[in-house]
């Protein structure tokens, strides 16, 4: 997501470090510590303004949801929402994505969603894909065994290839849905890029998929 540069924005997180972690390496490992309790941790990786990282976060307070931006104007919206809702269980994280092993220590992570991701449609931008076998290692490598991964995307094109490299990975696809807003699916906390897709009447995918359990490989 791209948005326009705005005024004060570093200086709003750093008025909030209780929210927007400074140095998440100094956590690793500990960010059941961080939270004040012992409750599983969910991450979002690109989480946009914060719209879905924050309703979920008020939908389930028995979990501690941690989310991965890296332009620091769209860290900032999300910090105002969490701010409004006065969400305890949300922790805000401006950094790459792709080091996420450098802030989560293995097998910490209950749960990863990838939310309308960047398609990267160009063949030789592959490994740059969320949802490519480089990014997977990080994933399973931070998620607990037989962790999952919750996707949604309105692109076609990346959602079955996103399939087809869950597979080839090993994971096992426990649901898919083609068309998500005219499916029996329950719950369902839509992003700032669903809202307006969903509007102009794109279908919505979404799959939930699961890594085989490293324990026992």
């Amino acid at each position: 997501m791209r948005v326009r540069k705005r005024k004060g924005a570093e200086e709003l997180l750093a008025a909030h470090g209780d929210i927007v972690v400074a140095d998440p390496t100094e956590w690793q490992g500990r960010w059941q510590e961080r939270f004040g309790n012992n409750h599983p941790i969910h991450i979002e990786i690109g989480m946009g303004k914060g719209s879905f990282l924050t309703g979920m976060a008020a939908a389930h307070p028995e979990i501690n949801y941690i989310g991965v931006e890296m332009q620091v104007s769209v860290v900032s919206h999300a910090l105002d929402k969490v701010l409004e809702q006065n969400l305890t269980n949300v922790q805000l994280l401006h950094v790459d994505g792709s080091a996420l092993t450098e802030y989560f220590a293995e097998s910490e992570v209950d749960q990863i969603y990838l939310n309308f991701s960047d398609p990267w449609p160009k063949k030789r931008h592959e490994k740059r894909r969320l949802t490519s076998k480089n990014f997977l290692a990080v994933d399973e490598a931070i998620l607990k065994p037989a962790g999952e991964i919750h996707f949604k995307t309105d692109n076609q094109g990346l959602f079955e290839y996103s399939l087809a490299s869950f597979s080839q990975y090993g994971m096992t696809l426990k649901q898919v849905w083609l068309d998500l807003h005219h499916s029996d699916f329950a719950g369902n906390i839509m992003t700032e890029y669903e809202a307006k897709f969903s509007a102009k009447g794109q279908p919505i995918y979404r799959v939930e998929a699961q890594f085989a359990d490293k324990e026992k490989k």
